[in-house]
């Protein structure tokens, strides 16, 4: 049989496209080195919301310990030029291939991306810890929030093959464990199931209707009467909300959030940030509003310590709240039945929070809130006794 000799296809330059490939991609990757040298490294990603890593000279140390290859290497991945674009074409050729787990992201039902709960590994510690806690007080009475995340409230909206450690099964284990009282908001949570806007879309935190259904659960534990949902003046104040979700995924064409405030008309605040250093008359910084990290808005980011003086206030009583970002969009709803709420992070405040409970005597009630998610990493709570 005769062979026949098959030339390789040619441009209408006469050129074979094979030989045009490698110069094509020397081209794109001296543009880009070009762009990469020219433009400087950033420091900090709006769209991810973190600082991003800087190059680290190379030292003796630094080479023989490896760490400046690992630092090279990460330095290089986060300052790869028009990394969102690249990472938002990755996005969407997996979502056309069928893939509805993105990063560590599940696809959800109704445009939620939600991030599934691992199994937690300081438990015990941080049991320990709390049952430390109440001894340390003189009167005040503490109880423990633990607040689901929506793996747990939305478990139907995941994908069938989804895989996430049982977030009821570890609250049971807290608060079986703890020795004080609990406020328990998981039945209030599901029950709404069947509501879209318990948790944001595109960010890990309840929406400010989320964390209303948990401040009436507050109420009814503490004896409270809560104000009704009607008698806020409800304000949508950006409908264009990605949060640290979406930056995990970065799919420019999922539908943003957004964001609801309540505004209560009978109160009269003094907010004060970081001990007198910021004062305010809001609990909502507006200024967030025009940047990426929207959730901050709530008690102006992220504080120390925030006191908070309600002027009308029909009684003297003081509460304490120990908390992670969850507790800043419920906090609002609770100034109405205090005279002063004191907010700790421990993450940043270092001091033991008990010994400022202990100094103030009006301060009957202390509240620790958390998200199941931060409750395991978080170990600056340490320092709350």
């Amino acid at each position: 049989m005769e062979k026949k000799n098959i030339q390789p296809q040619k441009d209408t330059a006469g050129q074979p496209y094979e030989f045009m490939i490698p110069p094509v991609i020397v081209c794109i990757v001296l543009a880009l080195s070009v762009y990469f040298l020219v433009s400087g490294s950033r420091e900090f990603s709006d769209n991810e919301n973190r600082n991003l890593t800087q190059f680290e000279k190379p030292t003796k140390e630094n080479i023989f310990d490896k760490t400046f290859m690992d630092n090279t290497s990460t330095y290089l991945c986060d300052q790869f030029p028009f990394r969102d674009g690249f990472i938002n074409i990755k996005t969407q050729f997996e979502k056309l291939t069928f893939h509805n787990e993105i990063n560590g992201i599940y696809l959800a039902d109704d445009g939620f991306y939600i991030e599934p709960f691992e199994e937690p590994k300081n438990s015990e510690r941080i049991i320990k810890i709390l049952n430390k806690f109440p001894k340390s007080l003189k009167k005040a009475k503490p109880v423990l929030m633990l607040v689901p995340n929506a793996c747990y409230v939305y478990s139907e909206k995941l994908p069938s093959h989804a895989v996430s450690f049982d977030q009821s099964e570890v609250i049971d284990m807290y608060y079986d464990k703890i020795s004080m009282d609990h406020i328990d908001v998981r039945d209030i949570l599901r029950s709404h199931n069947s509501e879209d806007n318990l948790y944001y879309k595109l960010d890990h935190h309840w929406t400010t209707h989320g964390a209303y259904l948990a401040y009436t659960q507050y109420c009814k534990e503490k004896g409270l009467t809560a104000t009704k949902e009607e008698d806020y003046d409800i304000k949508c104040v950006t409908k264009d909300f990605r949060g640290t979700v979406f930056s995990k995924v970065n799919d420019l064409f999922a539908e943003p959030d957004s964001i609801d405030l309540y505004y209560y008309k009978d109160q009269d605040l003094n907010v004060e940030y970081n001990l007198k250093k910021t004062k305010s008359d809001s609990l909502y910084a507006l200024e967030y509003l025009d940047k990426k990290d929207k959730y901050s808005i709530f008690l102006n980011n992220l504080n120390s310590i925030v006191t908070i003086e309600n002027k009308k206030a029909d009684t003297d009583k003081e509460l304490v709240v120990i908390k992670d970002s969850y507790a800043n969009s419920l906090v609002p709803f609770l100034v109405s039945h205090y005279s002063r709420i004191y907010v700790f992070d421990t993450r940043y405040y270092k001091l033991p929070v008990s010994r400022f409970i202990n100094s103030h005597e009006n301060v009957e009630d202390v509240l620790i809130l958390y998200n199941l998610n931060t409750m395991d990493s978080d170990l600056g709570i340490k320092t709350i006794y």
